[in-house]
């Protein structure tokens, strides 16, 4: 087996992303209750007792609100780099010694059977990640909560078989809607998030149209909708060159349930 990979959910008011090789199973972010976390994996026929560890990519709730919890309840380790250990300590509460683990942004780390990259992206937290993971030849990618994609993330995830980029929303609906103007100034910025138009243009940079899957993640229920990220970044792949559903495939995570498992 390679490996499979699921977005549990994805949004503004949780993130959970699944991902199990042939010897592990760990989660990237548990932004939801443990109890909802606990849920969303049996969904997907996954009990939480199998997992082994937790990988975060920043402190916001939306990312930690469980990782206390599931790491208490099943003993598991959690990884992250220092400053995010700083940003999350008081929010996730008390974790055994055992269990906490420390990474270097930017330095592979073996995790059992699987290699883990932890990237730089740019978002308002204190040193937020992104997840680069192989498994014997299969590449996953996972990039959320970045204002933008510079050439460095562009090598670094180049050639990978599955993709959550992160599409958080449509520039004119952000602009023209409801949002305080503070708000839409940091959404919009270098250390925001990524709108519809900055994912197809990142994503034509990195695809090959050799089959990859692409999921379009961190939907905005405010300032996006789901028919119109999918049909903005197919037309900007389409202007790149690349064929959608038929040299790739492009697909949506959900903000309240699990997309299907994918088998690379």
């Amino acid at each position: 087996m390679g490996m499979r990979f699921c977005s549990l959910s994805s949004g503004s008011s949780g993130n959970c992303q699944y991902v199990e090789t042939d010897n592990s199973r760990i989660l990237i972010d548990a932004g939801f209750s443990g109890k909802r976390v606990e849920e969303l994996l049996k969904s997907i026929g996954v009990c939480p007792t199998t997992l082994d560890a937790i990988f975060v990519t920043h402190e916001h709730i939306d990312h930690i609100k469980g990782v206390g919890v599931l790491s208490r309840r099943y003993d598991l380790p959690i990884y992250a780099n220092e400053n995010t250990w700083i940003g999350m300590r008081k929010t996730i509460g008390n974790i055994e010694e055992k269990n906490i683990n420390t990474f270097y942004t930017g330095r592979d780390l073996e995790f059992q059977d699987m290699n883990i990259r932890p990237i730089a992206v740019f978002h308002d937290a204190l040193e937020p990640v992104g997840y680069i993971i192989n498994h014997k030849k299969s590449k996953i990618s996972i990039i959320t909560d970045t204002g933008h994609v510079c050439d460095d993330m562009i090598k670094e995830i180049k050639n990978s078989q599955l993709y959550l980029m992160e599409s958080n929303h449509d520039e004119f609906m952000l602009k023209e809607g409801l949002y305080p103007w503070y708000l839409k100034q940091r959404i919009m910025s270098d250390e925001g998030h990524l709108s519809n138009d900055d994912a197809g243009k990142a994503l034509g940079n990195v695809l090959s149209g050799n089959g990859e899957v692409v999921l379009l993640a961190h939907l905005s229920k405010d300032n996006n909708i789901p028919e119109l990220a999918l049909d903005t970044v197919k037309t900007s792949l389409y202007s790149q060159g690349i064929a959608v559903d038929r040299e790739m495939i492009l697909g949506l995570s959900h903000r309240d349930r699990p997309t299907k498992v994918y088998n690379l």
